[in-house]
């Protein structure tokens, strides 16, 4: 199920959000920056939380858990009222986000990380529902 709403995820972006370049998983992206080979921006960096699971009637488990989308911008490219833009684009986009393995994500928390000089990330958070069946 993460890898199916990962690929949801990037469906919606890439038809809904053109302006996102990169998208890939979270691997502490920003923290590493100098030390990474270059990735074009705006990027968004998709990072799943931990999934708390109980069994669902009948078979199989239900879980929930939060999924976050670290949406790096440049300074120079706008500031944070081009980020805020893009942001509220991310933001529609998600809210019809839907598979067999989860339900839609639902937006819970909002970060703005001011630890980089030359960019931006703001860390929008969404708690997911998850269906786990027995096979």
């Amino acid at each position: 199920m993460r890898k199916e709403l990962y690929a949801a995820i990037v469906a919606k972006l890439k038809q809904d959000v053109p302006e996102v370049v990169h998208i890939d998983l979270w691997n502490h992206n920003v923290e590493f920056i100098e030390q990474e080979e270059g990735w074009e921006r705006p990027a968004v960096f998709v990072e799943f939380g931990s999934i708390v699971w109980e069994p669902n009637v009948g078979s199989g488990y239900r879980g929930k858990g939060l999924v976050r989308l670290h949406v790096v911008t440049d300074w120079t490219e706008g500031g944070q009222e081009a980020a805020w833009e893009l942001i509220g684009k991310i933001r529609a986009a998600m809210e019809n986000v839907e598979g067999i393995g989860f339900h839609g994500l639902v937006l819970s928390e909002t970060e703005t990380n001011h630890n980089h000089e030359e960019i931006l990330e703001s860390i929008e958070s969404y708690s997911v529902r998850y269906l786990l069946y027995n096979s």
